[in-house]
């Protein structure tokens, strides 16, 4: 004999920090709402594990500054204690140049991005572009373009030649912060933020819990996981865009929708921490940051907690974490300590511990830190989703009005969708009361 359904009003699905911001939304308004996660943890792209120390370390989103509004508040309120990046000193560029020569080719590159910022991005002159052959059209010194490409792929994490020009725009410009994103981190990790966040959501929060289809009509959704069938009034699908395509939908969702979902690609990222006896290069006058020209992607910084965990975290991004992901184990970490040591000298050889976490083809995420858009032609897809097939909505990081790929996209992106969705209860309850 099979067991009742559970029923709610509102199935949050994804406990990244859109799924928590808005179950919180929710749950402050008192509508009855249950929130299921996949994995056995909260997070979602965020993410904390245990180094070969012994030390818990933020193995995913990391950083905020001060121009994030809503990330702030919600370290402030939860008492979190941010520690400041060190960012004094030269930072080294690679191949080797002078202080100089790197200063102003860094400043060559941020001018070729200001200079895309100015191009609108429905600008038909620029229709069907790609980064890459917009890059290539430019009359600029090509250790500048090579920074800009290293500069995108690995904030991206995405090839320029995959990345639509329209689209890179549209997300730079809601990119607003004037100071550098790297500013903050929470030295209790930004995973213990989400944890405190889970915790109020008590039994209304079910880990381990992935969902297998969807079924819809008008007014109602039946959500299948293996731990059985919910049925609620409406269903919020706060995952990646690119996770959102995998679910089974019955019936198929309308197929604007689905062209919308398909256009996604997630980005590729390997985020590795390496750990050091003392922080050497503060000694030297460097600033511990390395951006690599000749390996698009490369990026490291500083992030000792103090002078006890000096450290510096190396990010390998877009087609450089397709490619070195290939190489396996031994020679993956034998490469970022070499690249170290050929950058900073050979006191970045004296390694306590190098740990890493390959995002790319991630089970639950599809990848990191957020995904793109990958057709040229889809420039309506963002609007679709948002608008999504009532009682089935979206949300995602990626949607969000302001720092799409960040934490602070993903909380505005889940209340957003929360309140959207209260919105739409209420209505339905006004014309069901008035009788039309």
């Amino acid at each position: 004999m099979t067991s009742e359904p559970e029923r709610t009003v509102v199935v949050v699905v994804g406990a990244g920090f859109t799924g928590l911001s808005a179950a919180l939304e929710l749950k402050a308004a008192g509508i009855d709402f249950l929130l299921l996660e996949a994995r056995d943890r909260v997070g979602g792209r965020v993410e904390a594990r245990q180094n070969g120390l012994g030390e818990r370390i933020d193995s995913g989103g990391q950083f905020l500054c001060e121009d994030m509004p809503e990330l702030m508040a919600l370290v402030a309120a939860r008492g979190k204690t941010l520690v400041e990046t060190y960012l004094d000193g030269d930072f080294v560029a690679q191949p080797a140049m002078s202080a100089r020569e790197a200063e102003r080719t860094y400043a060559g590159s941020m001018a070729i991005r200001d200079r895309m910022n100015t191009i609108a991005p429905d600008d038909p002159a620029n229709a069907g572009l790609t980064v890459a052959t917009w890059l290539d059209g430019q009359n600029d010194p090509d250790d500048a373009k090579a920074v800009f490409r290293s500069m995108i792929e690995g904030l991206w994490c995405q090839a320029l030649e995959k990345l639509p020009l329209w689209h890179l725009i549209d997300n730079d410009r809601r990119i607003t912060n004037e100071v550098t994103e790297l500013q903050y981190f929470v030295r209790e990790t930004m995973p213990s933020l989400a944890g405190d966040l889970a915790r109020d959501l008590g039994d209304r929060l079910r880990l381990s819990t992935a969902v297998m289809a969807i079924e819809h009509g008008p007014g109602r959704v039946r959500i299948v996981s293996a731990a059985g069938i919910i049925e609620a009034r409406t269903v919020l699908i706060a995952v990646p865009p690119t996770m959102a395509a995998k679910l089974d939908f019955a019936p198929p969702l309308p197929t604007g929708l689905q062209r919308a979902l398909a256009v996604w690609q997630s980005g590729a990222v390997i985020k590795v921490l390496v750990r050091f006896p003392t922080a050497f290069w503060r000694d030297h006058g460097l600033s511990g940051m390395v951006m690599w020209r000749d390996l698009p992607g490369l990026f490291a910084c500083d992030v000792s907690k103090d002078d006890d965990h000096a450290a510096l975290v190396v990010f390998v991004g877009g087609p450089l974490a397709l490619r070195w992901r290939e190489l396996g184990d031994a020679a993956l970490r034998a490469e970022i300590a070499k690249r170290l040591v050929e950058a900073l000298g050979p006191e970045a050889g004296d390694i306590l511990d190098l740990s890493y976490r390959d995002w790319t083809d991630d089970r639950w995420s599809g990848g990191a830190y957020s995904d793109l858009i990958i057709d040229a032609t889809a420039t309506d897809t963002e609007r679709t989703l948002l608008t999504g097939a009532a009682p089935v909505h979206f949300a995602s990081s990626e949607l969000s009005p302001s720092f799409p790929g960040y934490v602070e996209g993903a909380i505005v992106a889940g209340r957003i969708a929360a309140r959207k969705i209260m919105a739409d209860l209420q209505s339905a309850i006004a014309t069901s009361a008035s009788g039309s």
